[in-house]
């Protein structure tokens, strides 16, 4: 009999690290436009620590203000995955602090993403892993459970499945279906090279603008030639 709402999943299928590591450096912003703006997190998650996130994930399901999945989830973990806590967007409790962000980093892990606050906030921006959260409050959090691991689970508006790809840097954070992985690199790639000719033309004043006003126009724009009055 299956306890739904209570299980942990002890297995799932990670993507090649050359795959995911082909993402090191790539702007979110450019990844997300390939993705025709999807699957990018809310706004509301923000960059806490001072590093870019780029790796695997991990996922956790709790009950909102309850961390005691999540212990579970830093002793499984493996190098190279990032933690994401489906924790309601609730930041009554914080779900993680600097002992537990210390151990994670101690583990090598790629990452912290909480949908939900942390605290210890003036220790954690001095680590080297980088952390993801939605607020941030001194009071700690429950160990009662109940909650998953690895199971689907939604953060910040986007559905994330075990073993996807996670990049993030001061924008936000995309995520990575890994089937989908390298069509999306090769697309950002390209992208981020016609962007680097873009600010070079930009730098010599030579950027063709011309296609405002044709889009202005194909969908017509009216044109007034004086100056608006009531």
């Amino acid at each position: 009999m299956s306890n739904t709402g209570f299980r942990i999943f002890t297995e799932f299928n990670r993507p090649d690290p050359t795959l995911v590591n082909n993402f090191n450096g790539v702007p979110v912003a450019n990844i997300a436009d390939c993705m025709n703006r999807s699957s990018v997190m809310a706004s509301r998650i923000r960059k806490i620590g001072k590093n870019n996130l780029l790796g695997v994930a991990f996922t956790v399901k709790t009950r909102a203000g309850d961390n005691l999945m999540v212990h579970k989830a830093l002793q499984m973990a493996l190098p190279g995955d990032i933690i994401i806590v489906d924790a309601r967007g609730d930041v009554s409790n914080a779900i993680m602090g600097e002992l537990m962000i210390r151990t994670a980093e101690q583990k090598k892990l790629a990452g912290i993403i909480i949908d939900g606050a942390i605290r210890d906030v003036a220790v954690l921006t001095t680590l080297d892993i980088p952390v993801y959260a939605v607020g941030i409050t001194p009071a700690g959090p429950f160990k009662e459970g109940p909650g998953e691991i690895n199971v689907p689970i939604s953060v910040g508006g986007v559905v994330v499945n075990p073993g996807d790809i996670l990049v993030g840097d001061d924008d936000g954070i995309v995520v990575i279906s890994p089937g989908d992985a390298e069509d999306i690199y090769e697309k950002a790639k390209s992208k981020s090279e016609k962007e680097l000719e873009l600010i070079k033309l930009i730098k010599e004043g030579k950027r063709d603008n011309t296609w405002v006003d044709q889009v202005l126009l194909s969908k017509k724009c009216e044109f007034i030639n004086s100056a608006y009055s009531k």
